[in-house]
């Protein structure tokens, strides 16, 4: 079992956060920034985020494998046909890599090759049903496997996403092809969060709250304008225009949603954008 679904079963309020591969093959960077995250049961390795090319994410989760750090291999439905993910799964299992984050992935036109023709063979959900039918012995045109591969395997969940019934009705398939774990997109709103785990609880799986740390208000427009899924709302915005440490508000808004996360989640996903040392200060209190 891994140390991400022993601590959620054991009901222990978990941290994960994330990182990058390079675009490039000097991975320094990206290992130390693994190295220097303390305090996280895991560590999210995006795939191609933002639909921007990137190493792939499980050379350098094979590459935290052979650290002693535990990975959370991100696999998108955007970029490889049914048989590729399958070809994938089985090789991230020979490589050690027991997490999955199981994503549809965002489009290529809001990415760095707008041109690229996007797959979407399966979606999130079928991609799931996937993974558990391997896990079972079989790949999905119904044939043994030499060896089993076995996964703890999560999905994604925006609790802020309208209409709220549509998200919702998305998220319970999600739990019904397997999802073991949740960890959403970065959340601004308490209200909205509570509001969703008020439904969720009932469904048993684990979720994770993401807390996004935003350093300025550039900072924050630059999300609404290219991040797809995220907005940063006019009051944070507000807030850092109008201080003159925006790194530290941001930390202190950081710090509040953390803290609402732990009212009503079992965890919080955290991405701090470079600012990783501060991971100790968003969880204090």
């Amino acid at each position: 079992m891994s140390r991400l679904a022993r601590q959620l079963a054991e009901h222990q309020f978990t941290v994960t956060a994330e990182i990058a591969p390079p675009k490039g093959v000097d991975v320094r960077s990206a290992l130390e920034h693994a190295r220097s995250l303390k305090g996280v049961a895991a560590i999210n390795v995006t795939d191609n985020q933002g639909a921007n090319m990137r190493m792939s994410p499980m050379a350098l989760a094979a590459l935290l494998v052979r650290e002693g750090v535990e990975p959370i291999l991100q696999m998108t439905c955007r970029d490889r046909n049914r048989m590729a993910l399958q070809s994938d799964l089985l090789g991230a299992a020979a490589l050690g890599i027991e997490n999955l984050l199981i994503l549809s992935g965002d489009h290529v036109r809001f990415g760095d090759h707008p041109e690229s023709r996007a797959v979407f063979d399966l979606d999130s959900v079928q991609f799931l049903e996937v993974v558990r039918k391997m896990e079972a012995g079989r790949d999905l045109a119904g044939r043994l496997l030499q060896g089993a591969p076995s996964f703890f395997a999560g999905a994604a969940v925006t609790p802020a996403a309208e209409p709220f019934e549509l998200m919702f009705r998305k998220y319970r398939k999600k739990v019904d092809a397997g999802a073991r774990f949740f960890q959403t997109q970065a959340f601004f709103d308490a209200e909205k969060l509570k509001r969703f785990m008020d439904e969720a609880s009932s469904l048993g799986v684990p979720v994770m709250a993401g807390v996004l740390l935003v350093k300025s208000a550039g900072a924050a427009r630059f999300i609404n304008e290219h991040i797809p899924g995220v907005r940063v709302p006019d009051g944070i915005i507000g807030r850092l225009e109008k201080t003159v440490e925006p790194l530290e508000e941001g930390v202190a808004i950081a710090r509040e949603l953390v803290a609402a996360a732990r009212d009503c989640c079992q965890g919080v996903h955290l991405m701090t954008l470079g600012h990783e040392d501060r991971i100790p200060d968003l969880l204090k209190g």
